[in-house]
């Protein structure tokens, strides 16, 4: 499998990167694209299928963008994203955890999906609006009435949100809808070019009341998102197991699987395990996700972040959760951090959640900073690998453990987590 969760061939010597494809597969494939380092196909007809081979669950899948890999059974997706996790560390100096964890995953890979981001476009010539992810390589908008991966609140909404804005007088001026959810409340932000009329706010008003679902306006960037309504709709999700209730606003970032969000939450705890004496660095923290339920079994948590919005959110969570031991600051992790009041602070342990370009600019601080333990929680198995490398070959880290989490079923995507503990100066640097 490729990255992407393609089918890897090769035809007289060259590589080919084929849509549909499963390894072990013989298959007759046309060819789409011919370039100079590969090749790229797509699959006409499998003759030979592979043992994992399931049928796919929508009838859009293989044209619609949302998922790649709805043709192979779930268990055997996670266990091929925990190989590419073991190659990138492979190929990045040769790194192999002492530990292989094994994939985290919950038991239904379905309607997991409670974020996500919809195109929307209206067809003259059909006298219709399409609402749906776009089509796989291209700008056209799926047409479909239902999407299995996102959260039954809204999975059936793709034809009631094309009729609604179908009667709207900005039809043509609406090029996406957002999707936001929570454990109780659900939003619907709508990208809008124009302003709406005041006929067109009524029309939103009632879909939201009909679908119980809260309208919000972005009529610039993400500032400018506002609720129809004077009352926001209070987005949270729970940490049960933390007993934390973490609000957000509806561009704020979250997971988009919420039950594997927990599961995660649980497994940084037990790997990191904070002492109640220790002190915990949580780089790239976001609203808390981790700062606060490390602070219900650490001594104190510094939480770093350069979103200022999450930053506030992050404090109002410590707040109203009663959490007196967790601070945050808001500092650009890839800039200079000589400056900032807590680079001379000592600490125990460190969490990292970088986004998928990594973390490299900051591994150089923490060494320096008394960390014996660092758990790096990672969407990209590539750079998770070139900085674990940097840890262990520069830095005197070793791997100890790693693995993966289904927080993407059906799609490529990859979310995993690797620690790392500071060795023995006798010991080297190596894993």
């Amino acid at each position: 499998m490729t990255g992407d969760g393609r089918g890897l061939s090769h035809i007289d010597g060259r590589p080919v990167w084929i849509h549909g494809a499963l390894p072990g597969e013989r298959v007759s494939f046309i060819y789409t694209r011919v370039a100079r380092k590969r090749d790229e196909g797509r699959v006409e007809q499998v003759l030979e299928a592979a043992a994992d081979r399931v049928t796919p669950q929508c009838d859009r899948f293989g044209v619609c963008g949302g998922c790649s890999l709805q043709h192979q059974d779930p268990t055997a997706q996670i266990l091929a994203k925990q190989q590419s996790l073991l190659d990138a560390f492979s190929r990045s100096g040769g790194l192999t955890p002492r530990e292989i964890l094994g994939p985290l995953k919950e038991h239904q890979p379905w309607g997991y999906r409670t974020k996500a981001r919809l195109g929307v476009k209206y067809v003259e010539k059909k006298g219709r609006v399409l609402v749906g992810f776009r089509e796989r390589g291209s700008g056209f908008i799926t047409e479909t009435e239902a999407c299995p991966v996102l959260d039954a609140r809204v999975a059936h909404l793709h034809g009631p949100l094309g009729e609604l804005v179908l009667g709207l007088s900005i039809r043509d001026r609406i090029p996406q809808i957002e999707i936001a959810m929570g454990d109780q409340a659900c939003v619907l932000v709508f990208r809008v070019l124009d302003a709406p009329s005041a006929e067109d706010i009524r029309s939103l008003e009632a879909f939201g009341a009909e679908h119980q679902v809260h309208p919000y306006l972005q009529t610039g960037g993400p500032d400018s998102v506002c609720s129809l309504s004077s009352n926001a709709a209070g987005l949270s999700y729970s940490l049960p197991d933390h007993d934390l209730s973490m609000s957000f606003q509806p561009g704020d970032f979250t997971q988009v699987n919420q039950g594997m969000n927990r599961l995660m939450v649980n497994r940084a705890i037990d790997l990191l395990d904070p002492s109640p004496g220790d002190r915990v660095l949580d780089l790239f923290c976001g609203l808390g996700n981790f700062t606060l339920p490390l602070a219900r079994r650490a001594r104190e948590v510094v939480g770093i972040e350069g979103d200022t919005g999450l930053i506030e959110r992050a404090r109002e969570n410590a707040r109203d959760n009663r959490i007196g031991n967790a601070r945050f600051f808001a500092a650009d992790l890839y800039g200079s951090l000589g400056r900032e009041s807590w680079m001379s602070e000592p600490f125990d342990l460190a969490l990292l959640d970088p986004p998928r370009s990594g973390a490299l600019e900051v591994l150089e601080h923490l060494a320096g900073l008394g960390v014996t333990r660092i758990l790096y929680i990672s969407c990209n198995p590539e750079t998770l690998a070139r900085d674990g490398a940097e840890l262990v070959n520069r830095h005197g880290y070793g791997l100890t453990s790693a693995g993966v989490m289904d927080m993407f079923p059906h799609t490529h995507h990859v979310e995993s987590v690797a620690l790392f503990e500071r060795q023995p100066a006798a010991g080297g640097g190596g894993p």
